[in-house]
């Protein structure tokens, strides 16, 4: 297996279950569980699985502690500020909204990578991504979705999410390639828990445990192994390994992946317009992550 397949294979991956997370989260949040209190147990869950797969498979140590302001950064924008804003947006606004305006990300990570890495505007990125975003807009149905005053506040949130977190996906390339990715990781969700600590622990203490359905423990479970521990771990991988742009450019696979789940469970049907919006998104990533092979194998997926 090349090291190319295992970074496009690790997002897929992240796509298939955040396309899955705008839902279930919702089933969760907020009769059971409060936003804020979902990101405390997220980030307290991940950071003890981080914890214990580190010290057993990696052991790496920050060594220049000119890196703990960065790391501190990293933990800012990508776990406290993209967890909360992006909880207590969708528990506000509806999950079709928020996968709309999370399409955003990529175009701000294309933006921010050309500034601070100096990573190329090539036509072949620029045109993948738009094309990957057309066919996630045709996918999701220009009539499915509404922005009113109802959701204003949550449909904010959620925008600012993504300008976070395509600032993260940019910010912690660096600390990627230094380090290894999970001890970045590992460091990130340490100092994050603090961060959100103040936010989450009076709503936490407000769950009533005792009544919680077996079903939502089992989304509970989804969303602090799956789409928190597990994700973290392997964007941290494909970071390393791959340009900014080409991680971003994956979330337009995340409608597409919800669609699919959503027929398999009988809750949507297939259609000619999903199966050729589908199409065009795979198309526009595949376009944004080629290479010519006279570029060298050995260089960076995707950048």
């Amino acid at each position: 297996m090349t090291q190319r397949f295992k970074v496009h294979l690790a997002l897929g991956i992240v796509s298939l279950i955040y396309g899955a997370t705008f839902t279930i989260a919702k089933i969760a949040m907020p009769l059971y569980i409060q936003p804020n209190a979902f990101i405390l147990i997220r980030v307290f869950v991940a950071s003890v699985c981080i914890f214990l797969f580190h010290r057993y498979y990696v052991k790496g140590k920050i060594q220049d502690k000119k890196d703990l302001l960065p790391l501190l950064v990293s933990a800012l924008f990508g776990v406290a500020a993209n967890m909360l804003l992006f909880f207590k947006g969708l528990a506000i606004t509806t999950p079709i909204n928020a996968s709309v305006l999370m399409l955003n990300t990529p175009v701000f990570v294309l933006i921010f990578a050309g500034i601070m890495l100096k990573e190329k505007f090539t036509l072949a990125k620029v045109a993948g991504i738009l094309i990957a975003a057309f066919g996630a807009l045709f996918l999701i149905g220009g009539t499915r979705f509404t922005f009113d005053s109802s959701t204003a506040l949550g449909d904010f949130y959620v925008t600012c999410n993504a300008i976070i977190y395509a600032f993260y996906l940019v910010y912690a390339k660096r600390l990627m390639v230094k380090y290894h990715p999970l001890t970045v990781t590992l460091y990130s969700f340490f100092f994050g828990f603090f961060m959100v600590l103040p936010f989450g622990l009076n709503q936490f203490m407000e769950i009533d445990f005792l009544h919680i359905p077996a079903v939502i423990w089992l989304c509970i479970a989804f969303i602090t192994l799956g789409s928190t521990f597990l994700t973290y771990v392997l964007n941290a991988f494909a970071l390393k390994n791959a340009s900014s742009a080409l991680v971003g450019t994956y979330i337009y696979l995340q409608p597409v992946f919800a669609a699919i789940i959503a027929i398999l469970a009988g809750k949507d049907e297939l259609s000619r317009q999903k199966i050729i919006s589908m199409f065009i998104v795979f198309a526009g990533v595949y376009i944004a992550a080629y290479r010519k092979k006279a570029e060298g194998v050995g260089q960076r997926v995707g950048g």
